[in-house]
């Protein structure tokens, strides 16, 4: 078995909503100050960090290759290489699965990993013939030929195109993920009643997490840049703390307006993140003990990605995982405790469900037995995407570096960090603790 990649000074940004409190904090600004603070935190020298590998799927126009933007912004020796990775909703996964081949492939021994996302800041734009009007007016070269040119526009050319729309909408199936979800939760017979009790519980649990102080422990407060009214912001914005099922209840169907069971309030709220981590072999790290000063969060020991049908992407973590088990020859009676990223109720719930199912296992994997049940009792026991947000290029990392965090909390060994990713994919990971 190759050597397994210690995961160093894992912190992220509090979440919040987008146009909320970090709204006039772009991407590159915000990861900058995360990265910053993690490696002042991790004590080791900026020279001994070989290379930056940051995930990010609205990447900004004006931050080409964000990775190498918030490395120069966080006062990285000019040195060091930086590159972006996009795999939708798993960027930030990606960044650190990518750092763990190139450190056990002998490329590098130390990197810089996680993801960001400003949902905020993702722009919004005109349509094609709008955008031909104005290549016309740069090109007409007389005002006669530059009238000739407005007098072809139309006030509907100015309806804008909504970046995150488009972000969200699958181009292969021609569904905005919502209804994805309605479509997992046809398939597997989970109801809007199931779906609106598994909010209310993540709101609950992060409300919990919140007044236990667990998510101070990985939080790095960021000012939020507003001129007039200039705040240091510590907390979580998304998390209902008084959330009640009746509240739930009465919201209507979102994507399927008649038909349908996914709100927004059983799905996971668009927001603003940054987390970030240093991953280097484990040897290196035992080694380095006493220069980090015990900040050993624990050991990511192994990944896999599975492809899965577009239209049912919410699916994805049941073929990543019977992939990653299939691997590492690991079942769910040796996993502690479970991160699976909430981007719908419909889309965890189904998860849980298929990973029970015979019949859905005998199907897809041709396996003569479930992958096996799965207790609630240890999945996102701290509330997950539905209560907290899901900045898409920042959740994969969030939720390794709260994993570790909370197996060490509890004295626990070994963890499954998962997720769906928009297109049809899914991701998943093993992370154990020493």
């Amino acid at each position: 078995m190759k050597e397994r990649i210690a995961i160093i000074a894992g912190y992220r940004s509090p979440m919040t909503k987008a146009s909320g409190a970090l709204k006039n904090v772009s991407a590159s600004d915000l990861g900058a100050r995360v990265v910053r603070e993690v490696l002042l935190r991790s004590k080791i020298d900026f020279n001994k960090i070989d290379e930056v590998i940051i995930g990010n799927v609205a990447q900004p126009a004006d931050s080409a290759n964000i990775a190498r933007v918030i490395a120069m912004k966080a006062g990285l020796p000019k040195h060091i290489p930086a590159f972006s990775v996009h795999r939708n909703c798993a960027s930030g996964m990606e960044a650190f699965s990518s750092a763990m081949s190139k450190i056990q492939n002998g490329e590098a021994k130390i990197i810089l990993a996680g993801g960001v996302e400003s949902m905020s800041n993702i722009p919004l734009f005109y349509g094609k013939k709008m955008t031909e009007i104005f290549a016309q007016l740069a090109r007409a070269k007389t005002f006669g030929e530059k009238i000739n040119v407005i007098k072809n526009f139309r006030l509907s050319m100015l309806q804008p195109v909504v970046g995150i729309m488009q972000g969200l909408t699958d181009p292969i199936s021609g569904l905005i993920m919502g209804c994805t979800a309605e479509n997992v939760a046809r398939d597997l017979q989970i109801s809007r009643t199931q779906q609106d009790e598994f909010a209310l519980r993540s709101h609950f649990l992060a409300s919990r997490a919140i007044a236990n102080g667990i998510f101070r422990q990985e939080i790095i407060p960021v000012f939020n840049n507003d001129e007039k009214n200039s705040l240091m912001i510590e907390e979580d914005e998304g998390i209902r703390k008084d959330q009640k099922i009746a509240d739930l209840q009465k919201l209507k169907p979102y994507f399927e307006k008649n038909t349908g069971t996914v709100t927004v309030g059983n799905s996971s709220q668009i927001t603003d993140g940054a987390c970030f981590a240093i991953l280097m072999p484990e040897s290196l790290a035992k080694e380095m003990s006493a220069e980090i000063g015990g900040e050993i969060l624990g050991y990511l020991r192994d990944f896999a990605y599975a492809g899965v049908e577009p239209s049912r992407m919410g699916l994805g973590p049941v073929f990543s995982t019977q992939k990653l088990f299939a691997k590492t020859n690991l079942t769910f009676a040796d996993i502690d405790l479970i991160e699976i990223n909430e981007a719908f109720s419909a889309q965890v719930l189904g998860c849980l469900k298929a990973f029970s199912s015979p019949e859905f296992c005998k199907e897809n994997f041709n396996m003569n037995e479930s992958l096996g049940e799965v207790n609630l009792d240890i999945v996102n026991v701290n509330g997950g995407g539905i209560a907290l947000g899901h900045p898409v290029g920042m959740s994969g990392a969030r939720i390794i570096v709260h994993l570790l965090r909370e197996l060490n909390r509890q004295g626990k060994h070994r963890g499954l960090a998962t997720l769906c990713i928009g297109g049809g994919q899914g991701g998943s990971c093993i992370v154990e603790t020493s």
